[in-house]
């Protein structure tokens, strides 16, 4: 490295960035939505199922803004975002098929986010994807 010189990690918000931001801002506003509803209107008919889809929404929200803001500490955020969001779909997915009176109405991550045609199980994996390019 020359004196002076920097090394830069690519930034998370231009190219194919920018459609994950989209995505991701959509599901936010789609899990939030859905979320607010079920809680506001039936949150004691399967209130676990109602909070991790308020729970999804904020990470969806936060990693949003990770990805849009494209610095060190916003790649550091969408990273821990996109981390937490694939062991929960994966563990919600899996608990759903297993036990589906725990689940008495559906969440996002539910089947592994089949409400949502897969899209929360593969939105992570291609966040994690795009965040570790070189």
């Amino acid at each position: 490295m020359v004196l002076g010189q920097e090394t830069r990690q690519p930034t998370t918000n231009a190219g194919p960035g920018r459609v994950l931001i989209g995505i991701y801002g959509l599901f936010a506003l789609a899990a939030g939505a859905r979320a607010g509803v079920q809680i506001a209107t039936r949150f004691d008919e399967a209130p676990v199922a109602y909070a991790l889809s308020a729970l999804a929404a904020v990470i969806y929200l936060v990693a949003t803004v990770g990805l849009a803001l494209g610095n060190r500490f916003g790649r550091r955020l969408a990273l821990v975002c996109c981390a937490v969001e694939l062991a929960g779909v994966l563990t919600i997915g899996t608990l759903s098929l297993l036990d589906r009176a725990a689940f008495p109405d559906a969440t996002v991550w539910s089947v592994y986010g089949q409400g949502y045609g897969f899209v929360p199980l593969v939105l992570p994996v291609l966040g994690l994807i795009w965040l570790r390019r070189p």
